[in-house]
């Protein structure tokens, strides 16, 4: 059967039809009962087309995905177990019915994937490109309790950083090559990068085997806007200083030999290149060899310091370097 056009049937039908075959409903309040006394956090992201995203290269199903995992790992940082979402599309008059159907493909996968139980959503339209905007709740047990932050509590990371902006800036390269020369290009070797950008996942039991392991996180941040950005937040969020060492920084394999190909350091791309979707947990130094254990693919980057310390990275040779981040005052001592 041809596709419809949206002039065809109209926003609320064409609404109604993006919702078949998925296990949500159109009509669903994005409400929800809590079994127990409980904390409901709500986080929320818009994504613009040419600031967030450039539909030459980045497939819709693969956006759609991404934009659930952000707030999604917004709320793990929080404790937070996904409950609803509510999605509003801006569409610009060059997609159709089709192609806004792949996006929600992708957002239906990532609900399913993180749990959550119900997702409203409204097109409306857009004169200045696709826009998404994303609110989400999500429930915290009233017994999960924080320990306060302290000196030496651990800072962890749950995967390689800097990817994702290698990723991007690849495919970047590849596009002004295409526009320029009209070759096709060879993303192959690029593979791991450019999908540490376009479709980031979080471990949807990530909370779950912290509740498991009696484990809880001081502190929990997601890392989208690079590792310096984090952890300025972190330090000032909790008061205290905070160290990391730039060779415990983990990075996909070929992240050095695409930074000599991109000119590009690693570990500036690592510390201030965003999109890597990464949970930042601080875990008291108390349950290092248990965390070690059960959490195997976190990475211990650093540790929570004296307050005077600062936001520092600790060089190979032993430098300490204050950290830079874009959106901070970087004379101001957080």
């Amino acid at each position: 059967m041809a596709e419809q056009n949206f002039s065809d049937i109209g926003r609320v039908a064409a609404i109604e039809s993006l919702y078949e075959g998925t296990p949500f409903n159109p009509h669903e309040s994005a409400w929800f009962e809590t079994a127990s006394k409980a904390y409901i956090t709500t986080q929320s992201r818009v994504f613009l087309e040419g600031i967030d995203f450039d539909l030459v290269y980045f497939p819709l199903k693969h956006l759609g995905y991404k934009s659930v995992v952000a707030v999604t790992g917004e709320l793990y940082a929080e404790m937070s177990h996904p409950r609803t979402m509510d999605i509003k599309i801006g569409v610009s008059a060059k997609l159709d019915l089709a192609q806004v159907r792949e996006l929600w493909s992708g957002i239906v996968a990532a609900a399913k994937d993180y749990g959550y139980c119900k997702v409203g959503l409204d097109l409306v339209p857009s004169r200045n490109g696709l826009t998404i905007a994303v609110s989400a709740t999500g429930e915290t047990s009233i017994n999960v309790v924080r320990p306060k932050a302290e000196t030496k509590d651990l800072i962890c990371v749950s995967g390689s950083l800097g990817a994702a902006y290698f990723g991007q800036q690849v495919l970047e390269r590849e596009k002004a090559r295409f526009d320029k020369e009209g070759s096709q290009p060879n993303l192959e070797k690029y593979r791991m990068m450019i999908g540490a950008y376009l479709k980031p996942e979080l471990s949807p039991n990530v909370l779950l085997n912290l509740d498991d392991s009696g484990i809880t996180p001081t502190m929990g941040y997601l890392v989208t806007r690079g590792l310096a950005d984090a952890v300025k937040r972190l330090v000032r969020d909790s008061g205290l200083g905070a160290k990391i060492y730039a060779q415990k920084i983990p990075f996909e394999g070929n992240s050095f030999e695409l930074g000599k190909e991109l000119d590009i350091d690693p570990i500036s791309a690592a510390m201030n290149g965003g999109e890597d979707y990464k949970l930042l947990f601080t875990v008291p130094i108390s349950q290092y060899e248990k965390f070690r254990h059960d959490f195997q693919t976190f990475d211990i980057v650093g540790h929570l310091a004296l307050p005077e310390v600062g936001a520092v990275m600790v060089t190979p040779d032993g430098l300490e370097m204050p950290m830079r981040a874009q959106g901070w005052v970087e004379n101001d001592e957080d």
